[in-house]
């Protein structure tokens, strides 16, 4: 999970469609110091049928997620990306202070009604819903952390979360 400027970008000829590969400025790292401490490249698939992204050079900083495989880092549709400056204040807090508490909690999509945590650590994501993904209320202004003795639920607010109290104000 990095926050990056793409400053370059070239279609490599690897695979039926190509690989497209973007140079990337680093700005921040926010996980995966362990496997790749800097990252120079992002591959994608070229094209956005295969599920590759597109993303704009010398235009824009993004949050982007993704994976690494053979020393690579690729990303596409399914990962999160996003403009910085079209991250929420509760989003960009998340991945500064709250995000890493969830570590131990799994996010279980809700389709239909009614839901339910099958196990302690897990939230239901009711994004899903209504509005099929990550732009909904939910992801923009809350965090799934790890509680009281492994429970896990839904956070939001501007002090840091209090680990010994639950917070009954789920969405």
């Amino acid at each position: 999970v990095i926050r990056a400027k793409v400053v370059g970008k070239k279609l490599m000829k690897d695979g039926p469609f190509g690989t497209m590969r973007y140079t990337v400025k680093q700005m921040k790292m926010y996980r995966g110091f362990q496997i790749m401490p800097h990252v120079q490249y992002i591959y994608t698939e070229a094209s956005e049928s295969l599920c590759g992204v597109k993303l704009e050079v010398n235009k824009y900083q993004y949050l982007i997620t993704g994976r690494v495989y053979e020393g690579k880092v690729y990303t596409g549709l399914c990962n999160w990306y996003e403009k910085w400056d079209r991250l929420t204040l509760s989003q960009r807090k998340g991945l500064n202070h709250r995000y890493h508490l969830g570590c131990g909690c799994k996010i279980r999509p809700c389709y239909y009604l009614p839901c339910f945590a099958t196990s302690k650590n897990e939230c239901i994501w009711t994004d899903m819903l209504s509005n099929f993904g990550h732009l909904g209320y939910q992801a923009k202004h809350y965090a799934c952390i790890q509680r009281v003795e492994g429970y896990c639920s839904w956070y939001r607010g501007w002090a840091p979360p209090d680990k010994m109290i639950i917070n009954a104000t789920d969405p």
